[in-house]
């Protein structure tokens, strides 16, 4: 029997709108079509969604760059057409086995296809939405929190009293990065342009560079962390000013060539690492829901903040892409999906 056809499910339409892309290219590729509502399988909910987080992640895969991620999303056009990840939405329906989530429990997470009417999502990436979190506030976590919460606590092991350097600290990721380790109790200096400083101060920086005006490795301060998100400075140089002991925790990677988006770099961290008392690495960031409860626990203490700083509708959903890929927005950009 179909899922949706039982009790357990409300009234869902067959079509829904959703954003969808037939191949790789540049926002152009993205069209607004009506598809089949998918149906969730095991140990999985269908959300309606309410609003629909954009991360870098959503760019690389709908440029398909760099190449060598294609194996995994499709070699000459992506494997899952709905592009992305972060979700804010209310359940609607249970796949088989679910019992921790009901029918119109308000939820946020990742679902994959998020840029539609409806998702489905793996229970396990998924957790009640923050108390007194709008939709498109929560929308804004999950990828991104995710990302910071594992570079700040699990990787760069930030502790209170330390001196921790944030590049890119006006992104996504970055956002969450500078009040994560402004909550552990760390003095966090942010490196982002002069346009997005105030905003970088917002979040609990003590300091912010101008990455235009500064070379910051050419400054006589030395870090016991450095959380290097999409960063293009040289790993030398980013050595140079970690303490004896510290750590740099590189998150994804902008430079490069098309074919390995600079991945060399982080090959050459943990390389580099065996030869060192620092610790320099990297790490792939995972979906799971281990980490949700502690975001959750942070919002609702009032620790961090969403960085909600664009919303815009679904239809719009080709500027905001290009405006994330330009540089032009702070924090995160949000589309709202709910009519």
């Amino acid at each position: 029997m179909n899922q949706l056809s039982q009790p357990r499910t409300e009234s869902i339409p067959a079509t829904m709108r959703a954003v969808v892309q037939r191949g790789y290219g540049g926002p152009e590729v993205l069209t607004m079509e009506r598809i089949a509502v998918p149906h969730p399988g095991d140990r999985q909910v269908l959300i309606r969604v309410h609003a629909a987080g954009i991360d870098r992640g959503v760019w690389h895969i709908m440029a398909g760059l760099p190449y060598i991620v294609r194996p995994m999303f499709g070699m000459t056009t992506p494997r899952q057409p709905v592009p992305g990840l972060d979700v804010a939405g209310t359940v609607v329906g249970l796949g088989p086995g679910v019992t921790e989530l009901a029918i119109g429990d308000s939820v946020f997470g990742t679902a994959s296809g998020s840029f539609a009417d409806y998702a489905v999502a793996d229970v396990s990436t998924l957790a009640r939405m923050p108390a007194g979190l709008e939709y498109d506030d929560a929308a804004a976590v999950p990828v991104s929190g995710l990302a910071a919460l594992e570079a700040v606590r699990d990787h760069g092991r930030v502790q209170a009293g330390q001196r921790v350097l944030v590049i890119g600290a006006s992104g996504g990721v970055g956002g969450y990065a500078v009040q994560i380790a402004a909550a552990a109790g760390a003095e966090v200096v942010g490196v982002a342009s002069a346009a997005k400083s105030d905003f970088v101060r917002s979040l609990g920086a003590a300091r912010v560079i101008d990455y235009v005006t500064t070379d910051v490795t050419r400054l006589p301060d030395r870090y016991d962390v450095i959380i290097d998100i999409n960063g293009r400075l040289p790993l030398h140089r980013l050595v140079r000013i970690l303490t004896q002991t510290g750590a740099l925790v590189i998150v994804g990677g902008e430079d490069g060539d098309r074919l390995t988006g600079g991945i060399q770099r982080q090959f050459g961290a943990r390389i580099r690492s065996a030869f060192t008392r620092r610790r320099l690495g990297f790490f792939i960031s995972s979906e799971s829901r281990a980490g949700l409860p502690e975001l959750v626990h942070l919002i609702e203490s009032g620790a961090i903040r969403s960085t909600t700083e664009a919303v815009r509708p679904l239809s719009a959903v080709r500027d905001a892409i290009a405006d994330l890929a330009a540089g032009r927005v702070r924090g995160k950009a949000v589309l709202h999906v709910a009519e």
